[in-house]
């Protein structure tokens, strides 16, 4: 098991793509700091110039936590895509190569070989994750610095600097465990269709199915609890002034074992499927 996922490590370090991905990454945060730069203050300023009058805010409210929430907006749809599409290549490209045939003539198991894959695809998740977060955070408070935040989810919450610091790392972790759970999806669609630009298109229409069916009432509060769509949203949650901490944990639980369902489904069809 070792050498494969040395194996895979050393993959995605060679490989264009790994910083491709990192670039477009790093491309939406520079895009979203230019227009918060050239336009964000006059824009703030006409939506809460009545509540200034009202409320003391410390430093500027176009500062470094803003933008930082405004980022963690893109793992509605951008990041998860980008992530998908550079994971599922994972296998993707070894059927269009032809190299999975021959990977497979040697003394490897299939079920080792896709747990490899998997593995692979968590850390690479988790490390361009911790990646966004540092050059997000570096970028963020270089140009805008720091300051109190407000976010409008249901009503205007406010957060004083330091505790919206605070919030932002949590959600980047709870952002982190959604984001391996669509990479897993990519992998195990990879499975299941081999073709990279066909599993791109499924990844993208799960990626909007999944944002759309977020909104959509089950007519059961336990569904409503227990749908994977209903979950991704968690980070988002951690910007509610009062913090269901239950929710949030349980939330971000059933997301690691929806993943580990997926793990387990793509191991065994992948372990009876016919590679050839």
């Amino acid at each position: 098991m070792m050498p494969l996922l040395y194996a895979e490590l050393v993959k995605i370090i060679k490989q264009s793509k790994t910083y491709y991905a990192l670039g477009a990454i790093v491309l939406i945060e520079l895009l979203i700091l230019l227009i918060a730069y050239y336009q964000g203050s006059t824009i703030l300023d006409l939506l809460l110039d009545s509540l200034k009058q009202s409320f003391y805010f410390e430093g500027t409210l176009l500062n470094g936590n803003l933008i930082m929430y405004i980022v963690l907006n893109s793992l509605w749809f951008n990041v998860p895509l980008i992530l998908m599409i550079i994971t599922s290549g994972f296998l993707t490209d070894e059927y269009k190569d032809g190299t999975l045939q021959t990977v497979m003539l040697q003394a490897v198991k299939k079920k080792q070989f896709i747990l490899a894959k998997y593995v692979v695809a968590i850390l690479f998740t988790v490390a361009v994750m911790a990646f966004m977060m540092l050059t997000t955070f570096a970028l963020a408070y270089a140009i805008f610095g720091k300051g109190d935040l407000i976010v409008y989810i249901g009503t205007l919450n406010f957060f004083e600097s330091d505790e919206a610091f605070r919030r932002i790392c949590l959600s980047f972790i709870s952002g982190a465990i959604a984001m391996v759970f669509y990479n897993i999806a990519g992998i195990t669609f990879a499975i299941f269709i081999k073709e990279s630009s066909k599993t791109w298109i499924v990844a993208a229409l799960f990626l909007v199915v999944t944002n759309l069916l977020l909104k959509v009432d089950l007519g059961s509060s336990k569904l409503n609890t227990l749908f994977f769509p209903k979950l991704v949203d968690t980070w988002q949650q951690l910007f509610v002034y009062e913090v269901d901490w239950i929710r949030i944990l349980s939330n971000n639980v059933l997301l690691v074992l929806y993943s580990m369902f997926m793990i387990i489904l793509g191991t065994y069809v992948f372990d009876k499927k016919d590679i050839g």
